[in-house]
C-alpha cells in the first residue's frame, strides 16, 4: 500500500493527496449531521518535515534519500522528466507507455523469465510506468535492506540495458489492441477520453490511449530509440526512502549507475492549456446503458498558482469523497449514486477541475440539476464558518497523518524539487491551508469551477438522454468510437 501511494503522488505530478478525514457538518439542503470532529490542534500547524539527504551524482542525476530505520525495507523511485506521453509525437501516442511496460520485458543479458524470477527470489518487486498525461517514466523497486545492492542492481540493469525483443514486443502489441477495445465498452473511459479532449484541445494531454495504428507503427529499434534519447539522467530525479544510510548510498549509485551518460536534452516546456470560455455538452452515445456516467469540469491552474491552496479547501468543500457536498447531496440524501467526488490535476500546466459519477438513466435529470445547484451554490453563497474549519481541518490531518509515511515524505520532496518551492514550503503547508477564508473559497469557485465554462460530458443511452442534455445548450453526439456524429 505505501508503495501504490508512493506511485501516484509521483505520476499525478506530486500533488497534495485530498482524500479527507470525515468532519461534522450541517447542511441547510441536506440536514446531514456529523458529530465526529477531526482532531487537530496548534502543533500540527507547526509540524517540520524530515528533511531528504539531496545530492547530484557525476552524471547529473539528483537524488534524494529519506533514512527510516524503523523497519528493513527500502523503495526507489526513478522519476525521468521529458520521457512520458506529452512529450512524444503526436502520430505516435503509446510510445512513451510502450517503452515503459517493455523496459520489464528482458535486458540484453536477462530476458523477461529470468528477471523476473530473479526479482522473486529476492522478495521485491520492479515497476516501469509512463501513463498518458505525464510528461515522466517512472522505473521503480522495493524490497528488504539486506539485499538492497542485489535488486538495486536489477533495477539499475532494467533502466539502462533494456532489450526491447521484438517477439515479446508482438505479444504487448496484442495485449494493446484488445485492451482498446476492452476500454470502449467501459463509461469511465469513454467519458475521460472525451473530457481531455474538450478541456484540452490540441495540448498534448488530450490524448488519453493510442490508436491501433500508432501501436501497429512501434518497433523494437522505435522503442530503442526513444529511450536512449529521453532517458537521461540530468533530467531524472531518484528518490530512496528506507532503511539505507545516505552515506553509504551515494558511491554505491555512483557505481551501479556509472554507464548511464548524460546529454545535452532538456525537455521543451509545455505551454499552458486555456479553459474553455463557454460551455458545451457533450454525448457519448452508448445505445441500451442503463447508466449515465457524467463528467464536468474544466481547465484551472498549475501546481505553482498562489490560488493553489484556496483551490485545495474549495474542492474539499465541494467534493471530498464521503464528506462533501456532492456526495452528501446525490449519494447520501438522493440514493443516485453510488459514490460521486472532485479532484483538480495541477502540473506545470493548468490542469482541470473535474467532478464525476455514474447514476441509474432514469435519474439523469434530477442528478444534473442537483450537480449543477452545488456548483452555483459554492459560487453564489459564502461557505458556513463551522464547514469551512472542518474541512480544513480535514486536510491538515490528512496531512500529518501522511507524514507517518516515510514514502509520503519523500514524494513530497520529490515535489518541491521539481517546482523549485523554498526549502519550507512543506512546513509551512498546514498554516496555508488553514488562513484560506470563505472568501477565497468563493473566488476559486467563481474562477475555476464556473457553471457557465463547464464541460459536460455523458456517456449513455442518447434515446433516454439527449432530451435531458439539451436543457443545459446545445449537444454534440460522439459514438463509443470517438467520431462526431452529424446532427
Amino acid at each position: 500500500m505505501r508503495k501504490l501511494v508512493f506511485a501516484i503522488v509521483l505520476a499525478t505530478t506530486l500533488g497534495l493527496p485530498v482524500s479527507l478525514a470525515q468532519g461534522p457538518t450541517e447542511s441547510a439542503i441536506t440536514k446531514v449531521e456529523r458529530k465526529n470532529r477531526v482532531p487537530i490542534n496548534n502543533e500540527t500547524l507547526r509540524v517540520k518535515l524530515p528533511k531528504a539527504t539531496e545530492t547530484t551524482l557525476s552524471n547529473g542525476l539528483t537524488v534524494l534519500v529519506l533514512e527510516d530505520h524503523r523497519i528493513p525495507r527500502a523503495s526507489i523511485q526513478f522519476v525521468i522528466d521529458g520521457a512520458g506521453s506529452l512529450h512524444e509525437p503526436a502520430d505516435t501516442p503509446g510510445l512513451a507507455s510502450t517503452t515503459a511496460q517493455m523496459m520489464r520485458e528482458g535486458t540484453k543479458t536477462k530476458d523477461s523469465s529470468k528477471l523476473a524470477s530473479e526479482v522473486e527470489q529476492l522478495g521485491a518487486s520492479l515497476a516501469s510506468s509512463s501513463p498518458f498525461g505525464s510528461g515522466a517514466a517512472t522505473v521503480s523497486a522495493a524490497g528488504l535492506s539486506d539485499n538492497f545492492d542485489r535488486w538495486l542492481a536489477l533495477a539499475a540493469d532494467v533502466l539502462l540495458n533494456p532489450a526491447f525483443p521484438a517477439a515479446e514486443l508482438d505479444k504487448l502489441k496484442q495485449r494493446l489492441k484488445t485492451n482498446l477495445t476492452q476500454q470502449r465498452s467501459t463509461a469511465a473511459f469513454l467519458a475521460n477520453e472525451r473530457f481531455v479532449k474538450a478541456v484540452y484541445g490540441s495540448h498534448p494531454a488530450a490524448v488519453a490511449a493510442p490508436t491501433a495504428a500508432s501501436i501497429d507503427s512501434l518497433t523494437s529499434e522505435r522503442l530503442a530509440q526513444w529511450h536512449r534519447e529521453r532517458y537521461k539522467p540530468q533530467n531524472a530525479i531518484l528518490a530512496v526512502a528506507g532503511d539505507v544510510k545516505a552515506s553509504t548510498l551515494i558511491p554505491k549509485l555512483e557505481s551501479a549507475l556509472a554507464n548511464w551518460k548524460k546529454s545535452d536534452l532538456k525537455p521543451t516546456p509545455l505551454r499552458s492549456a486555456v479553459a474553455a470560455d463557454a460551455k458545451r455538452v457533450l454525448l457519448v452515445d452508448r445505445p441500451g446503458s442503463v447508466q449515465t456516467y457524467i463528467t464536468m469540469g474544466n481547465v484551472a491552474i498549475d501546481r505553482r498558482d498562489a490560488d493553489y491552496y484556496a483551490l485545495v479547501v474549495a474542492n474539499a468543500v465541494i467534493g471530498a469523497p464521503q464528506v462533501g457536498r456532492l456526495y452528501v447531496n446525490l449519494r447520501q440524501e438522493k440514493g443516485f449514486t453510488y459514490a460521486i467526488n472532485s479532484t483538480f490535476d495541477a502540473q506545470k500546466f493548468a490542469g482541470p477541475w473535474r467532478s464525476a459519477s455514474e447514476v441509474r438513466t432514469e435519474v439523469t435529470d434530477a442528478a444534473l440539476t442537483e450537480y449543477l445547484r452545488e456548483i452555483k451554490r459554492l459560487n453564489d453563497e459564502p461557505v458556513a464558518d463551522n464547514e469551512l474549519e472542518e474541512r480544513k481541518r480535514a486536510i491538515v490531518a490528512n496531512f500529518a497523518l501522511s507524514l507517518e509515511n516515510p514514502e509520503q515524505v519523500l514524494a513530497y520532496a520529490v515535489t518541491r524539487k521539481t517546482f523549485e518551492f523554498p526549502s519550507d514550503y512543506w512546513d509551512a503547508y498546514a498554516g496555508k491551508i488553514m488562513s484560506v477564508t470563505k472568501a477565497d473559497v468563493q473566488r476559486v469557485a467563481r474562477k475555476y469551477i464556473d457553471p457557465n465554462r463547464l464541460q459536460i460530458i455523458a456517456v449513455g443511452d442518447g434515446s433516454k438522454i439527449r432530451g435531458i442534455l439539451e436543457k443545459y445548450g446545445p449537444v454534440q453526439v460522439y459514438g463509443i468510437d470517438g467520431s462526431l456524429r452529424t446532427p
